[in-house]
């Protein structure tokens, strides 16, 4: 059984289930966002070492010995009953059950892509990502962290003022506890930003060198296959510092043809890591470098592979299957 830990309307579950589906595997979904609210656990630890017990949602019952394969992808937090919205208790109810989950996940001895919680969490860290990156020979930006007002304006004089600041933490959007949506993309620093440099006292800020962009990169690794891709950002204004601010129209995406020693750097970064999955952001610059940026162990492909026609779904499903045999999907896959 392949349990795929996501939440309502994830496009990528679907397509994937569809495919494992296609090859005769037993999937179930589960978002923790429903326990305990509306999910049960009954997990039991036996002399030896055995685990066993049950999850129960939305009238499903998996056996926990069952389970073959888990596939973090995007799964909720929990929550507890609406009746206890907004009190101390809630808070304490899904302080209970997000450690109960936690436990749960790391105590199945099972494949689990792209890690367990813990490796994907040691994953994400962007310095470290950065010194391994450079460490297996990707050229990095400098990059400097800090929240020191003069040492951003020392790196700021040092990079003659071509620099572009984004956040420390993956992603760039958050929600403020009143609900507003917020959003944070990379940016270039403009001189009248300067004056506002003492405001760098009260948050961190990851500060990088520009890199002079021919086109970007993004490059899914699935297990040991890579699925490089190009997008064409400076094509548009809109996305000529940060692709994430998409303008689909005016930014083709290709599949590319990615030399062999940049994706077996890829590879190695993944495995290094500790994870089965990853996404690369990397830049190619004017004179054909490659610059690396940063790795999302469980970043969105579902576009690359509607614009390219690179078939990651069906490599994925491969991964949680763990075949080593041939498939009907596997045909034609580049």
């Amino acid at each position: 059984m392949i349990l795929i830990l996501t939440g309502e309307g994830d496009l990528h579950a679907e397509r994937v289930q569809e495919v494992l589906e296609r090859r005769g595997a037993e999937v179930v979904r589960f978002d923790p966002a429903w326990f305990p609210a509306e999910a049960s656990l009954s997990m039991l630890v036996r002399a030896g070492g055995v685990l066993g017990g049950q999850l129960r949602f939305h009238d499903r019952e998996v056996e926990l010995d069952q389970i073959q394969t888990v596939w973090r992808r995007r799964p909720g937090s929990v929550q507890a009953s609406a009746a206890l919205a907004g009190t101390a208790t809630a808070r304490t109810v899904e302080h209970e059950a997000q450690a109960v989950l936690a436990d749960l996940w790391e105590l199945l001895d099972v494949r689990h892509v792209p890690a367990s919680h813990d490796v994907v969490k040691h994953a994400e860290h962007k310095s470290r990502q950065l010194l391994l990156a450079g460490r297996l020979g990707f050229e990095l930006p400098d990059t400097l962290v800090t929240n020191c007002p003069d040492a951003f304006l020392d790196f700021y004089g040092e990079q003659r003022g071509r620099v572009v600041t984004k956040r420390a933490t993956p992603g760039q959007g958050l929600v403020a506890a009143d609900g507003e949506s917020l959003v944070r993309y990379t940016d270039p620093v403009r001189p009248r930003d300067i004056v506002h440099v003492e405001g760098l006292r009260l948050c961190p800020l990851v500060v990088q060198g520009s890199v002079p962009k021919q086109l970007e990169l993004r490059v899914t690794v699935v297990a040991d296959e890579v699925f490089p891709a190009a997008i064409y950002s400076q094509a548009s204004n809109h996305t000529r510092f940060d692709w994430r601010r998409y303008d689909n129209a005016r930014t083709p995406i290709e599949p590319f043809p990615l030399p062999d020693e940049v994706a077996e750097r890829c590879r190695a970064l993944v495995r290094q890591l500790g994870l089965r999955y990853g996404a690369i952001d990397l830049v190619l610059t004017p004179d054909n470098r490659f610059v690396f940026l940063e790795i999302n162990p469980n970043g969105q492909y579902l576009w690359i592979e509607e614009a390219t026609g690179l078939e990651i779904s069906a490599a994925v499903a491969d991964l949680l299957l763990d075949e080593r045999r041939k498939g009907p999907d596997h045909a034609h896959r580049h």
